[in-house]
């Protein structure tokens, strides 16, 4: 059954579940982290609630303390069903006074009986506890009967609800107002119950929850019969682009069950994927449907409701108000890190409108500040520390009535900026007309009134004359009821203690008096409250607030009533004077005590924490804290330089928190100066040079400087004196030559530093400059050049006298100088007049000082002698010629060359711009000099600009734009699969996992769907999808599993699908017992029963062995059987026979099911041998040799065999000779004669058994001989 999602464990996804014991029995605690910082603790609870049994209709009270630091968010479930929080069924209090949290249930009933579980939450873990409710029903028989009377109710409206045409089709008539409620109710969130009950009067809401509850149950039956899956149900919303939507999230058994839309009960035709004929439109993506309303109008309003297959499945109510724009947002233009501020005035007062930035929904927080003025009717949009990537379009949307304008933001042009992270601006863009805004909304206030008492007016006169006739129905709130009303109710207030307090409120009739009561009680104008009245304006003002003024306030006028709470506070916190003196920095020495008092006011129990440089100190050793009534004392003792820094003193309460800071100085003696030295000039007659303050002066100012001297060579130091407070001394009192050393210390109040001793510095040494930068082309004409450097780095220790600057044509190996040699240039600039048109030069120049000239620096660029350029025209023939979700390529063809109006183009840049922006951003910061380039970094499938601007001496030429804007993505492809080869079919054992991959390509990125059998996966598949690339995963396989699964991939070029079938199987089960029988003879029948797996297997099939008693041996006699019945031929009566089947699939074969054994008796005849007659055959011959001997070649000392085959009848006489010499009776030599194969073997040969061998064969009918010869290798 389908059913909505909820929240039964309130862990936070992520989190570690470390379990803890608490010291308070039955309570669990979960640790989210492993270590906890310093001071932090999980919750627990110091008091858990206590299980009760209680009466109907009684007061149940459950109680709970709880610590954590941080404090605990506190939330209460149930176990079975959810609670509903209303003033009638259950309300969640704390009680700051008692610190305890509480659920009551006013008037407790049967349904209240379960089980309820506490929940305390913080960032470091939570605890819980469970507690029990039970309840003594009364008056069983009463109740029973009320239940069966509610429950024929629910469903005589449910059937009520559900009347239908054939086609599942709604009657054609407008809901009531009964219908339109429960069926609101049915789509509603738990929030707004309270509101909708109030709205359509219902009074008796716990009776309400009962009946939704059982409409609720029905209704999911109903809607699992069409939808598999069902979430993400937004309401209606107006967006910024005049339509509202309806989106919802759901998964329909059947792709192809018709979706209607209703509105008011009447249905509404629409138009799907995204055609415009209609002003309806439904638009599908995945499992998202999305519902549009166009141009939207008053005639919009109502109850909207989607239907599937002649179920409802969500509704939701259009409520239109009456309200526009009487002052519309405008263009803002602001600087970086600047806020900008936009503002609209409304026709009618609303307590919230919507605000829009790029089309994103803005809520209120740290970036967005949204402000409401106190009559409604100003609304404004703060855009807090405003960046380049925060311009674009920003829309406000009131009911159905939108507006937008531009924010522009100007980046910081400050070339001193550059690099750097621009500073936080207090300024605000967009501001300054708000006595103007106040005015006009002071108009539209007057207006709005004036037709709200028309309205009344006329209500009242149609009240008299009679019912009030459909069409001209006013709506009017409920507020605004005859009579008198507020225009303004109370507001609750906080006050510390000792301030004013004041209540307001604000009525529609100047003449009426009203009365004020402080919890339940009359007040009147006394000693510290004054009650006041201005015109419709009722005040109540208490001069001096105190604890006995907490309380609640009620003002009453002609029936009306409104109440607001005080809530009087005592936060901590300084006397004025006090916190002024505290202010003071202290200033102490080394080694002294420093002390700091500062006295409070506030409820205890305050948390008193003392600081130094951000670190909180605690009462030891040199550090001494007290606390007295009404104050507090730090004592620092043998404090150290590093002591100074900070004092902050932070005092804390259940009211707030309050901070002073003071400022400690301890005073030392200073560091020693820092180098590096810096060598200012080394000249024969003065030493100067420069060198670093101390890194810490001790806290106090450096009065002098003090230096020695002394001369390299010599024992002694002379002392040069006190040269004051700068850090730079020249001695005129050196000898050209000499190398001098100096010490250098620094002088305060506080005594003297250390030293710090130099190099030696040598005086009037060769020291040349270093090379200047190279030279810049300032300006080129046919008959001049202007050229710039800076000076070096290095001076060489004495200042630059002037310049040497060379030129050298294209081509030339030869450098002249440009100025006179006895004419150094002097400026850090030239200008070269003495060039030849049309020829090219670079430049190089050296710096002079009192040695001479120093190294020439690096040539400048070659530039030509002539007058400058003009700037290039547009690129020519501006295309893309590729692009990706992040990439896109440009082709042009450069500009033309028109002699004296433009120049040839050196190079291009190329720039592109969002379209919600409106600056062009360079992507190349070099110029280019190809004809083509590639944009990188774009965000997907957003929409840009693009341009190529082309570049020379001259300067920009005129940019060429692409006629239109450009989205990041590919070419549009139709999607294709591009594996060269793709299984078809797959088999998978139960239990395994089943994986498919497949690769693919289509642009734009497409839909991706996959079905079973052509209806959608079920949720344990698994698909992801990658770039190119999706796979199937189905975890552990199931039999059920088995089927064809289809990926369709789809985009606006085309769709692709491509089948595969996966089949879940497993090693099948045996097949049923085997029965033989013999039906015909020779031939026996087997049958068996069938195995239990072949019912869910169609590829299950069986294969037959037999084994007779002849040969003892199984072989196969058949496979591939689809049936349960198999003929086995050729048996032969008097053997054994037995019969195995067995089951197989595509993962294997089972387990044998075997026969009884079969035999078929022999029948025995006489035997009668009947001898046939031979005839006389002679079979004589004489010898003949069928194989002869062959050569043999031995080495000595090894063995040789030879042999020949003869036959013969009868069988010859076999004589063995060697050189002639009979070996028959020689014992040396083994001879035999089996079947006609002679056969000699020489078990060691030797160079005597070298020679002829002979074979002699002799019988009666003659004779044959056969001879080979023997050789023995040494």
């Amino acid at each position: 059954m389908w059913k909505k999602s909820k929240v039964t464990d309130q862990t936070a996804a992520g989190q570690t579940g470390i379990k803890k014991k608490s010291k308070v029995p039955g309570v669990m605690i979960t640790q989210f982290k492993e270590e906890l910082p310093e001071g932090m603790t999980t919750p627990d609870f110091t008091r858990k609630p206590i299980a009760l049994t209680i009466q109907e209709g009684k007061l149940a009270v459950f109680k709970a303390k709880i610590t954590g630091n941080p404090t605990p968010t506190v939330t209460w479930g149930r176990a079975n069903g959810e609670i509903h929080y209303h003033p009638d069924v259950c309300l969640q209090k704390y009680d700051e006074a008692t610190q305890e949290h509480t659920i009551e249930f006013p008037k407790v009933s049967p349904e209240d009986a379960d089980t309820y579980k506490c929940f305390a939450t913080n960032e470091h873990g939570r605890a819980v506890c469970t507690v029990v409710l039970n309840v003594i029903e009364v008056g069983f028989s009463k109740t029973r009967e009320m239940q069966k009377t509610q429950t024929e109710d629910v469903a005589d409206f449910r059937k009520k609800l559900k009347k239908r045409n054939p086609d599942g089709t709604r009657e054609e008539k407008p809901m009531d107002s009964e219908e339109k409620v429960w069926e609101i109710l049915l789509s509603a969130d738990k929030k707004d119950y309270e509101r909708i009950c109030a709205e359509y009067g219902l009074t008796d809401f716990r009776g309400m929850l009962k009946r939704l509850s059982e409409m609720k149950k029905e209704r999911e039956e109903e809607i699992a019969a069409f939808v598999t899956h069902i979430s993400t149900l937004k309401h209606i919303e107006v967006k910024d682009d005049d339509c509202a939507t309806i989106e919802l999230d759901m998964e329909l058994k059947d792709p192809s069950s018709k979706i209607f839309l209703y509105k008011d009960g009447v249905m509404v035709p629409f138009t799907q994927e995204g055609a415009d004929e209609m002003k309806h439109n439904l638009k599908q993506v995945g499992k998202k449907y999305v519902f549009t309303i166009k141009k939207l109008g008053t005639e919009d309003a109502g109850l909207y409701s989607v239907d599937v297959g002649g179920i409802n499945v969500f509704s939701t109510d259009f409520k239109v108000p009456e309200v526009d724009f009487a002052v519309k947002i405008k263009e803002v233009k602001a600087e970086e890190r600047e806020d900008a501020l936009f503002q609209c005035v409304l026709t009618a007062p609303m307590s919230e409108i919507k605000w829009y930035g790029k089309s994103a929904l803005l809520t209120h927080g740290e970036k967005y500040e949204i402000i409401v003025s106190e009559d409604k009717l100003i609304h404004k949009l703060i855009v807090r520390d405003c960046r380049p990537l925060d311009g674009g379009i920003y829309a406000a949307v009131a009911g159905i009535k939108s507006c937008n304008a531009f924010l522009v933001v100007e980046a910081d042009k400050d070339p001193a900026n550059k690099g750097k992270k621009a500073a936080r601006k207090t300024t605000m863009a967009g501001g300054g007309d708000d006595a103007d805004l106040a005015k006009i909304a002071k108009e539209q206030q007057e207006k709005y009134q004036k037709e709200m008492e028309e309205k009344l007016e006329k209500a009242k006169r149609r009240k008299k004359e009679g019912p009030l006739v459909p069409d001209t129905v006013v709506v009017v709130e409920k507020s605004l009821d005859p009579g008198v009303h507020f225009h303004a109710g109370l507001s609750d207030c906080k006050v510390i203690i000792g301030e004013p307090a004041e209540l307001e409120c604000k009525l529609s009739n100047e003449e009426c008096e009203g009365i004020w009561y402080r919890d339940g009680n009359e007040i009147k104008s006394s000693e510290g409250i004054t009650i006041s009245k201005e015109g419709s304006f009722h005040k109540l003002k208490i001069h001096k607030v105190t604890e006995e003024f907490a309380g609640t306030y009620k003002f009453e006028a002609d029936g009306r009533k409104t109440e607001a709470s005080i809530v009087v506070e005592d936060p901590p916190r300084f006397d004025t004077e006090e916190l002024e003196a505290f202010k003071t920095p202290v200033t102490v020495k080394k080694g002294q005590k420093a002390s700091f008092r500062l006295p409070f006011i506030g409820r205890d129990p305050i948390k008193i924490q003392w600081y130094l440089d951000g670190e909180e100190l605690a009462d030891e050793g040199n550090i001494k804290l007290e606390h007295g009534e009404g104050y507090t004392r730090l004592l620092l003792n043998k404090l150290q330089r590093k002591d100074s820094g900070e004092i902050k003193i932070k005092l804390k309460n259940e009211f707030g928190t309050t901070e002073a800071v003071s400022q400690l100085v301890v005073l030392d003696k200073p560091t020693p100066p820092m180098g590096p030295l810096e060598i200012v000039e080394a000249s024969s007659s003065v030493i100067e040079f420069k060198w670093k303050p101390p890194k810490d002066s001790g806290g106090c100012k450096i009065a002098n400087y003090i230096l020695e001297r002394n001369q390299v060579g010599r024992n002694t130091w002379k002392k040069v004196g006190p040269i004051g407070p700068d850090a730079k001394f020249r001695d005129t009192d050196v000898d050209h030559g000499r190398r001098y050393c100096y010490r250098i210390r620094v002088d305060t109040e506080m005594g003297t530093s250390e030293l710090m001793e130099t190099e030696d510095i040598q005086a009037g040494t060769k020291a040349y400059p270093g090379p200047p930068s190279a030279p810049k082309v300032v300006s080129a004409f046919k008959d001049c050049i202007n050229l710039s450097w800076s000076p070096p780095a290095n001076t060489g220790g004495t200042n630059i006298l002037g310049y040497n600057l060379e030129k050298r044509k294209k081509g030339s190996n030869l450098w002249g100088q440009v100025n006179p040699p006895d004419q150094m240039i002097t400026a850090k600039g030239f200008g070269v007049k003495d060039v030849v048109e049309g020829m090219e030069y670079e430049f190089r120049v050296s710096a002079i000082n009192n040695s001479g000239a120093g190294e020439f620096s690096t040539p400048s660029e070659f530039v030509f002698a002539r007058d400058p350029k003009k700037p290039p025209g547009k690129v020519k023939d501006l295309k893309v010629t590729d692009s990706t979700y992040t990439t896109l390529s440009l082709s042009w063809t450069k500009p033309k060359d028109v002699e004296g109006v433009e120049d040839e183009a050196k190079g291009y840049f190329v720039e592109i711009r969002p379209a919600e922006s409106t600056e062009w951003d360079r992507c190349n910061l070099n110029l280019i000099t190809m004809t083509s380039y590639t944009v990188k970094g774009l965000k997907s499938l957003a929409m840009y600009w693009v341009r190529v601007i082309s570049m020379n001496d001259g300067g920009e030429g005129e940019p060429q734009e692409l006629d239109n804007y450009i989205l990041a993505m590919p070419p549009p492809v139709r999607p294709r699969f591009t594996d060269a080869k793709i299984k078809s079919f797959m088999v998978v054992r139960a239990g395994n996992s089943a994986r498919f991959n497949i690769n693919f390509e289509a642009s734009p990125w497409p839909d991706i769907t996959w079905q079973k059998d052509g209806a959608p996966v079920s949720k344990k598949v698994t698909i992801s999808n990658t770039e190119g690339t999706s796979q199937l995963l189905i975890p552990s396989a199931e039999r059920s599993d088995t089927g064809i699964y289809t990926i369709i991939v789809k985009n606006i070029v085309g769709q692709e699908a491509y089948s595969i079938e996966i089949r879940v199987t497993d090693e099948p089960k045996p097949p049923g017992p085997v029965e033989v029988d013999e039906n015909v003879p020779g031939t026996v029948t087997i049958s068996w029963t069938a195995s239990p797996d072949e019912k869910r297997d169609d590829r299950l099939h069986y294969m037959v062995t037999k084994r007779d008693s002849s040969k003892r041996q199984w072989h196969t006699i058949a496979d591939h059987i689809f049936n349960n019945r198999f003929t086995a031929c050729n048996i032969m009566p008097g053997r054994e026979y037995q019969f195995r089947v067995y089951a197989k699939n595509d993962m294997g074969s089972s387990k044998h099911s075997e026969s009884p054994k079969w035999l078929i008796t022999a029948k025995k005849e006489k035997f009668t041998l009947n001898m046939p007659q031979s005839k006389v055959t002679d079979l004589q011959c004489p010898p003949k040799f069928i194989v002869p001997l062959k050569m043999h070649t031995a080495p000595q000392g090894y063995e040789c065999y030879m042999s020949c085959a003869v036959k013969g009848d009868p069988t010859p006489h076999v004589t063995w000779l060697r050189n002639n010499i009979s070996l028959n009776t020689n014992t040396n030599y083994f001879i035999s004669n089996t079947c006609g194969v002679c056969s000699l073997l020489i078990l060691r040969v030797g160079a005597k058994d070298t020679g002829e061998y002979k074979v002699v064969a002799e019988n009666a009918m003659g004779r044959a001989e056969c001879s080979t010869k023997l050789t023995v290798r040494e």
